[in-house]
């Protein structure tokens, strides 16, 4: 199969490229730079020049392929809005090429936000209707006109080797301030899941995904904050403390409100209907290996 990807140079995408090279498919992927174009063609995929807000180049490449997984996403939260508009309309793209066919599209959400019924989010739980996921949104619209689409969602915390996500923020926010924090009593839970194993539900999601289903990428179910915390603190040698709510916008920045949030997630359906099995270490095992603090001591060794 040739697959188009968008975010095919970023973190996720570049394991998911290489997992669908591996499993035999042909890689086009989404490079908006000369750096980008160049690291795709050494991991063997084929370059599409553009980006997200250049919308035909969107459309060129999901029109050439048999199906599309989009990972790409402005990473701007401090200018939330914005940044999911512009998903927004690059979904409808995207479905709009391939509209009339059968060839699957596969978009990226995320567990963080959704209104959880039970104790664990499940893959049937809608999205918070006060924090509405606009990918999702998008993917109905999508459905409603008979294209293939598919939704996954991550785990807030997504990691492994080469992550700059949430884990790395808390980690520069613990070295900046020379205290790890959590939030209240620390016991609000965050999933996560390793980006190898990710990158392997993306692949069967492809191959054996269901029109219409949401999968869950979710290893660790639910890791309290505070344990986040406590290896942090240990690694960095420096002490771990709780902060209320009201100091922890202060502390933590515009993170505070995603590092509060109780947000435990299963994903027991996506393993039942796709036959995934996280194998990766979790996300308490990985944050011990020394890779996560690896620029934090070159910080410290160059200002000691």
């Amino acid at each position: 199969m040739r697959v188009f990807i968008t975010g095919a140079t970023g973190f996720i995408g570049t394991a998911v490229v290489r997992e669908l090279i591996g499993a035999g498919h042909e890689v086009l992927g989404l490079a908006r730079s000369d750096a980008a174009a160049k690291s795709l063609v050494a991991a063997g995929g084929n370059v599409h020049r553009g980006s997200l807000e250049d919308l035909e180049s969107l459309r060129s490449g999901a029109a050439a392929a048999d199906g599309v997984i989009h990972t790409a996403f402005i990473h701007d939260f401090s200018n939330y809005g914005p940044a999911a508009e512009a998903d927004r309309r690059a979904i409808e793209t995207l479905g709009d090429a391939l509209a009339g066919s059968d060839r699957p599209l596969i978009v990226t959400s995320g567990t963080l936000l959704v209104q959880r019924q039970g104790p664990l989010a499940t893959e049937e739980d809608a999205t918070n209707p006060n924090f509405p996921r606009k990918s999702e949104e998008a993917v109905l619209a999508l459905a409603a006109r008979g294209v293939r689409t598919s939704v996954l969602r991550l785990s807030p915390s997504v990691h492994g080797n080469g992550d700059h996500g949430f884990v790395p923020r808390l980690i520069s926010i613990a070295h900046e301030k020379g205290v790890s924090a959590y939030i209240g009593d620390g016991l609000n839970r965050w999933p996560a899941v390793h980006r190898l194993d990710a990158a392997h539900l993306y692949q069967l999601a492809l191959e054996k995904g269901t029109a219409g289903a949401t999968y869950h990428g979710v290893a660790d179910e639910g890791v309290p904050t505070r344990e986040i915390a406590e290896v942090i603190g240990r690694h960095l040698n420096v002490p771990v403390v709780s902060k209320s709510r009201d100091e922890a916008a202060d502390h933590f920045g515009w993170i505070a409100h995603f590092f509060g949030v109780d947000a435990p997630a299963s994903s027991a359906q996506t393993q039942e209907r796709l036959g995934w099995r996280p194998v990766q270490p979790g996300l308490i095992a990985d944050l011990n290996a020394e890779h996560y603090f690896e620029h934090t001591a070159d910080a410290v060794h160059s200002h000691s």
